[in-house]
């Protein structure tokens, strides 16, 4: 027998109303059909098919990658008197048999999984016996070599939908561009799943970039501007995260290193502290922060460049989720670009084409002279119909000119050209150069071609990009980096909107 979500709310997690979105995603699955959801850090994700798990029959399976948050997660559910247990490599095997038993024996409402867990054999026998209600996949964009954060264990998770063909599949996460968002549904073999995208937006974390000289003064000067406030710390090495721990420590703040390099308990200890004010601030690898529950850290610092855009949100996401003022910092210097390109280059497991080209967008944002929260939402493709006024670009704005006329000569040629060449042929095209492609292909008889011959070559290039970090243009980065016009395009083209350029 079912029992309605609106009275497991209440029951089980004291809420008396849904957030926006989460009841048509629990809808969806009540009604048995598959689902793709992305929800910010903070948004709700997990109420989406922990309330499905407990109103329908049987047992919810849910994978996530996260030792740390399944145990956190599991706690909590079982204070709030749900029936919730793990299974992951942190267990003994008696403690593993006896969950194994009362999932067989249908006493669990909910049970997460480890990937690397939910692939053996042996878990698939079991699943195969028991009656289950739902299989959730949390941080689904793992599954994803074009995603920020792919774990190859996740690729073999599409045995689901061909084992259990009947029961919903719920995907989530809370950073995926169009790219990862398709390879999602193809990899998990949910094709036609109902698809949930909040917005990304939050508008209360302030945007800023600096640059990378004298970080450490800058860093110990802002914290000092905000005593007793709670932050994190990102840097790209353990040696970075001690350092600066023990500078700051050095000057008066509380502050402690957390990395992969600390044993568990270490770890616990660092998270523990953070989460009760303990320790206020912490200088961490990427691996801080996943699944740590904490509403009031007002300021995220990125003592380095992170290699992409969606990790770069995600780690900023973690700040500010009470909903009041909160601040990202960025320190932006060309040396880190260089050192993130020869790790991405070094490291056999990624596609190194892909990778360089994120690390590409997230350079832009850092130099570009535009609105930093439009740059943001357009990589997730979601357009900000005006600038934030919530970050240092639009505190401190460049001077402006009226870019309409050269923003038309720009669209007009990729759609004349029907969205099939780069960046770099698209400007030759348009300064109307002599290139023997050019000719071969009959792009000399476009109405656009040199069109633009007056601007030069480094002008186009900042235009274009500028153009693209409005929402203007795309990069499909899965059909040879061409460039593609957006729906936004069309009211510039077709609509006589104006756009300003710097």
């Amino acid at each position: 027998m079912q029992t309605p979500p609106k009275e497991i709310l209440k029951k089980f997690f004291g809420y008396d109303e849904f957030r926006p979105m989460q009841k048509q995603i629990i809808d969806t699955v009540y009604a048995g059909k598959d689902s793709l959801v992305l929800m910010p850090t903070g948004g709700g994700k997990s109420i989406c098919y922990q309330i499905p798990s407990i109103g329908l029959p049987g047992t919810g399976i849910v994978v996530s990658p996260l030792i740390s948050l399944m145990k956190n997660q599991v706690d909590g559910l079982r204070a709030n008197g749900v029936k919730a247990a793990f299974l992951n490599s942190s267990l003994g095997i008696p403690e593993q048999r006896a969950i194994e038993d009362d999932f067989f024996n249908g006493n669990l409402d909910l049970l997460y999984v480890s990937p690397e867990k939910m692939i053996t054999p042996d878990m698939n026998a079991l699943l195969s016996r028991v009656k289950i209600n739902l299989f959730a996949i949390d941080e689904a964009h793992c599954i994803s070599s074009w995603g920020h954060d792919f774990r190859p264990d996740y690729t073999l998770l599409n045995f689901i939908k061909r084992q259990f063909p009947d029961i919903p599949v719920l995907a989530l996460t809370a950073t995926a561009d169009k790219i990862t968002r398709k390879d999602i549904l193809q990899l998990l073999a949910i094709p036609h799943a109902e698809q949930f995208i909040a917005s990304f937006d939050r508008p209360n974390i302030s945007l800023e970039v600096r640059p990378g000289q004298q970080k450490r003064q800058q860093i110990i000067r802002f914290i000092k501007e905000k005593p007793g406030e709670s932050g994190i710390i990102y840097c790209l090495s353990r040696k970075s995260t001690e350092n600066l721990a023990m500078k700051l420590q050095e000057e008066g703040v509380n502050a402690a290193p957390y990395h992969a390099g600390l044993s568990s308990a270490e770890r616990t200890k660092v998270q523990e502290n953070f989460i009760k004010d303990d320790t206020p601030v912490i200088c961490a690898t990427i691996a801080f922060g996943m699944g740590i529950d904490k509403s009031n850290v007002r300021w995220i610092i990125h003592y380095n460049m992170p290699k992409n855009l969606e990790g770069y949100y995600q780690e900023i996401g973690r700040c500010g989720r009470d909903g009041t003022d909160a601040h990202a910092l960025l320190f932006y210097s060309y040396a880190d670009v260089m050192m993130l390109q020869e790790i991405i280059t070094n490291n056999a497991s990624t596609n190194e084409e892909i990778q360089l080209a994120k690390l590409d967008r997230m350079r832009q944002y850092a130099e570009a002279p535009a609105c930093r929260r439009r740059i943001l939402l357009n990589y997730f493709n979601e357009n900000l119909s005006e600038d934030c006024g919530n970050c240092d670009v639009c505190k401190n704005p460049p001077q402006k000119i009226d870019g309409t006329e050269v923003t038309q000569k720009a669209l007009s040629a990729v759609y004349r050209l029907k969205e099939k060449v780069g960046m770099g042929m698209l400007i030759d095209v348009l300064r109307g150069s002599g290139k023997k492609e050019i000719f071969q292909r009959g792009y000399n008889q476009i109405k656009t071609y040199g069109a633009g011959r007056e601007i030069p070559y480094p002008q186009w290039q900042s235009y274009l990009l500028q153009m693209l970090n409005l929402g203007y243009l795309e990069i499909a980065a899965d059909q040879n980096n061409v460039v593609k016009l957006t729906q936004a395009s069309q009211k510039v083209l077709f609509e006589g909107k104006k756009v300003e350029l710097v």
